[in-house]
């Protein structure tokens, strides 16, 4: 998966972070990818990057809170957030940050 390539800042990043309670077999992956592939869909939507071992992080970023709260809202997304919280997380933070500054290097060795 490449990283996200965002636009200059101002934008806005959500952080997930989430320990899961269940087997990565249960529907979850799935789900995780479904809603990337639905975030995309949104107006506003940027990027995602996401990484898991032990702990997950999902990064999605956006260009405004309006956005941000589109996305909240949408009822698929919603209907995840429920199995989350009732299915696949021991525990989760969310975070909501303005980006203001931004740097990318690509070395090449990869």
């Amino acid at each position: 998966m490449a990283l996200a390539t965002t636009p200059e800042p101002p934008y806005y990043a959500v952080i997930f972070t989430s320990l899961r309670n269940v087997q990565p077999d249960d529907g979850y992956e799935a789900t995780a990818d479904r809603m990337v592939e639905l975030a995309r869909e949104q107006p506003g939507f940027l990027g995602v990057d996401s990484a898991r071992a032990g702990v997950g992080i999902t990064v999605c970023y956006w260009t405004d809170e309006a956005s941000i709260a589109a996305w909240k809202a949408n009822a698929e997304h919603a209907l995840a957030q429920q199995r989350g919280q009732k299915e696949w997380y021991a525990r989760y933070s969310l975070r909501v940050a303005r980006v203001e500054r931004a740097y990318a290097v690509d070395t090449g060795n990869g």
